[in-house]
């Protein structure tokens, strides 16, 4: 019973190790990270629309770079940048968040523009969605 307990209290405090190293692990400098694929906003917005199984598959958490036009920014209450990319649809396009953790040169992106955004692709809600974006010059 006693080997029981010891090997329960043993494994007890790895997991809590494992999970207080989790929780502090330093986020991915997207300055700096390996970019995993390049593409434009409309063939990106064409993969997930088509199959999206697919592209979840090809795209999903991994760093996109990511060029198109800029549709619209837009600016959440917690003051989190958002540059929407236009995909070649009327409706929806491919939403890139900056990194709130980056400095950015600039953030006052201007519609029509040509940029290339490299972030993490999280899926497809209406919109493909990138978070941690910073931008490739």
């Amino acid at each position: 019973m006693k080997n029981i307990i010891k090997y329960g209290l043993l494994l007890a405090v790895i997991g809590a190790v494992i999970g207080v190293y989790m929780w502090n692990k330093p986020h991915e400098n997207m300055d700096h990270a390996k970019t995993d694929v390049e593409i434009s906003a409309g063939e990106l917005f064409k993969a997930f629309a088509e199959n999206e199984a697919q592209a979840n598959e090809d795209y999903l958490d991994k760093v996109i770079a990511v060029a198109g036009k800029v549709r619209e920014v837009s600016k959440s209450p917690e003051g989190i940048v958002k540059v929407t990319l236009d995909s070649g649809d009327e409706m929806f396009g491919v939403i890139c968040q900056l990194d709130e953790l980056s400095d950015h040169q600039r953030t006052d992106f201007q519609p029509g523009e040509s940029v290339t955004f490299k972030g993490k692709c999280t899926g497809m809600l209406m919109d493909v969605v990138l978070v941690r974006c910073v931008e490739v010059k």
